[in-house]
């Protein structure tokens, strides 16, 4: 009784170039990019695909089959991330979005002025803070903020998908966004200034600019609230 046998969906890595190239490509999952590179050389190498013409192979990756996923049944090592031209563009208007965004919430910011009032509530004159104190610019505040966030992770996807596009191999996941903007900006950058030497680390610095411009803004503004407030309380 014959077993048949069943084809696994090959993972994604680097596989032998089905056009005899001898390079490695980059196979995504679905389908060959256009992603090769030189391996370093190994010792023997030589000798055993003269021995055996064709082992280094996959099954479905041989030449004449271009078009078909390799079979591999081993563990696939992820290779180093090959590098991309210097044509290539490393920025893009989604990374840029990303790291500005919390602009918006520095200006609203500004713009929140709160003038603090005690009001005296029940029969036993409870000192409670006006409500009025809480302004439109408070609420777009606190608003802003949650809308910041889930614009930043849909930002963030698409700057994942044109860095694929691109030619970047696995680039940092966009998925990281979930845990802050600015983690997925740091993460990005590097991975784009491993694969773009001497580019891709400029979102970084606007990042670090910008927190720093933050914590000046958010401090001076804590102090005036305070003052406001230490001065409606009864002395």
């Amino acid at each position: 009784m014959t077993v048949p046998q069943h084809n696994t969906p090959t993972p994604p890595g680097w596989y032998p170039d089905p056009s005899g190239s001898g390079q490695l490509r980059w196979w995504d999952g679905n389908a060959w990019t256009g992603n090769a590179w030189n391996p370093p050389a190994q010792a023997g190498a030589g000798q055993a695909g003269a021995a055996q013409p064709g082992a280094a192979w996959p099954a479905a990756a041989r030449p004449g089959q271009y078009g078909g996923p390799p079979q591999y049944a081993g563990s696939v090592q992820p290779a180093p991330r090959p590098e991309i031209s210097r044509g290539t563009p490393v920025y893009n208007p989604f990374i840029w979005l990303v790291t500005l965004l919390p602009v918006i919430t520095l200006i609203i910011l500004l713009l929140w002025n709160p003038v603090f009032h005690l009001r005296y509530v029940g029969a036993r004159r409870v000192p409670t803070l006006d409500p009025s104190a809480f302004s439109v610019p408070y609420f777009l505040l606190v608003i802003s903020g949650w809308l910041i966030y889930g614009v930043s992770v849909l930002l963030s996807y698409l700057d994942w998908q044109k860095l694929q596009r691109d030619g970047v191999v696995r680039p940092f996941h966009w998925a990281w966004a979930f845990l802050g903007a600015g983690v997925y900006v740091v993460g990005r950058s590097v991975i784009v200034h491993k694969v773009a030497p001497q580019r891709g680390l400029a979102p970084v610095w606007a990042l670090i600019g910008l927190t720093a411009l933050s914590l000046i803004l958010v401090s001076v503004k804590a102090s005036m609230i305070i003052s406001t407030i230490a001065k409606a309380l009864p002395m």
